[in-house]
């Protein structure tokens, strides 16, 4: 693999000696010395680079767009990584690392970019990958996503669920819906991370962010406390387990507008993986708080574009919870709503391989680039063509 071409100047001045050039008398105090990963973050900063990896033993690499390219400096030892990282290290992360073999935090660049950090031990050596957040909070159409996105933002109660890998975006997804509603509504936001990524700033509404294991020690006491926090719209990150979705879903069924991160592919096993967190006796009835209190589904993939000034661009199935969507969860018919995704575009819904398709026809992503990230690449073949499988026969029966 081709190495990346060290242009920055602040990663090559880094590789110096380290002396200062002599000041003109009387000498200041000596400005306190500046990190070392101080140097690897602008220069991810300036290529624009999504993601930072270190590894004990290997060179440093950087992912940019979509490909992982290694840094041209010589390999780092296991004591460079752990000297490198602990200098920005709370007591807190060092500890939680040594007890844990990992720790989440995040981490600001002066007035630049905000870095989203993970470290953790392997082979009994450390590693971090490390993930750009933009200082910018960018809208939906600067991102690319369709119009129909808005209408995530216009609900008052209820659960909105942003399903994905890790890399897929949705955290940039949700801070472009939180930031609308922030210009746009007198209310109070309260978000629940670990760690917090993006920072907003007050506009129209009241916003409060917790980061866990700084604000709070976890995930429960945050939500636990939620309530007295007289809240009108919530982020809760990712929900891991089944006390975390328990307490979303309760906050969204008294009145709240939730929204929320799970690891699914689509509406339907983004409905099954929200099941899995739930003990089999308890499972029909969180689908019937699901049938009068779920909102939405997006599920999200983020794929290299072809378009000039536009390295990575999302593509998305976007589920609204109409009658019919309803009517399936309750009787336990998921495998039923991609049908009803692909005849309801008319409501603003959106399957994959349509979004997939109009990608293409608007040039963003390589045919090649939609046929991978499709879940039926036949079928999106044949629309390519001009051919639509959808149908619009009666789901209800």
């Amino acid at each position: 693999m081709a190495d990346i071409e060290n242009r920055s100047d602040d990663l090559e001045l880094g590789e110096g000696d380290g002396q200062e050039a002599a000041a003109p008398a009387p000498v200041p105090a000596a400005p306190k010395k500046e990190p070392r990963v101080h140097r690897y973050l602008r220069y991810v900063s300036k290529l624009k680079a999504t993601d930072l990896h270190f590894k004990s033993g290997a060179r440093v690499h950087i992912r940019l767009k979509g490909d992982l390219k290694p840094v041209n400096e010589p390999p780092l030892s296991a004591q460079d990584v752990e000297d490198i990282w602990f200098e920005i290290m709370s007591e807190h992360h060092r500890r939680q690392l040594a007890e844990r073999g990992a720790s989440d935090f995040a981490y600001q660049l002066g007035d630049g970019d905000r870095f989203r950090i993970n470290i953790f031990r392997q082979r009994g050596t450390l590693s971090v990958a490390c993930r750009r957040v933009n200082a910018e909070i960018l809208d939906f159409r600067q991102l690319h996503l369709p119009e129909s996105m808005y209408r995530i933002t216009e609900f008052y109660q209820g659960l909105v669920l942003l399903a994905g890998i890790t890399g897929s975006g949705k955290s940039t997804t949700i801070a472009a819906a939180l930031d609308y509603i922030n210009q746009t509504r007198a209310c109070h936001i309260v978000t629940i991370e670990d760690p917090i990524e993006y920072l907003f700033r007050d506009k129209k509404a009241l916003i409060n962010q917790r980061e866990v294991g700084v604000d709070v020690i976890n995930f429960q006491d945050a939500l636990k406390y939620l309530m007295r926090e007289d809240p009108d719209v919530v982020l809760v990150g990712e929900m891991r387990d089944e006390e975390t979705f328990m307490a979303a879903l309760n906050a969204a069924e008294t009145g709240h507008l939730v929204f929320g991160t799970i690891h699914a592919s689509g509406a339907a096993q983004t409905i099954g993986r929200v099941l899995d967190l739930i003990p089999e006796g308890s499972r029909d009835l969180v689908r019937q708080t699901l049938v009068f209190n779920l909102q939405a589904i997006i599920c999200q993939k983020l794929l290299p574009s072809i378009k000039p000034g536009v390295p990575r661009v999302p593509a998305v199935e976007i589920m609204f919870a109409n009658p019919t969507i309803r009517k399936l969860i309750d009787e336990k018919r998921d495998d039923e709503i991609p049908k009803v995704i692909r005849s309801c575009q008319a409501e603003g819904m959106l399957d994959m391989n349509e979004c997939l398709k109009r990608l293409v026809e608007e040039e963003f992503i390589a045919v090649e680039e939609a046929y991978e990230a499709s879940p039926n690449p036949q079928e999106l073949k044949m629309r390519l063509k001009g051919i639509s499988s959808g149908g619009t026969s009666s789901i209800l029966g």
